[in-house]
């Protein structure tokens, strides 16, 4: 399927949120995603399933203040 991840396109295998953060290697703790448009709660990831066309933003807590990731790997 075909996602689109902080405005940028690509094919994506996950099939939950939860499957989609331990792809992209992120850490849990330290993220939060809003699907097409409605921030999901971390505690519903996993029964959160993902569809061909969805829309992630996708933020990334950096420590020490550094910013925000913005650039993720594929999935």
């Amino acid at each position: 399927m075909n996602l689109t991840i902080n405005g940028e396109s690509q094919p994506c295998s996950a099939e939950t949120l939860a499957a989609l953060v331990e792809q992209l290697g992120m850490k849990p703790d330290r993220v939060a995603i809003e699907l097409n448009r409605e921030i999901v709660p971390r505690e519903q990831w996993s029964q959160t399933a993902l569809h061909d066309g969805d829309r992630l933003e996708i933020v990334h807590f950096v420590g020490g203040g550094s910013g925000l990731a913005t650039r993720f790997p594929t999935c």
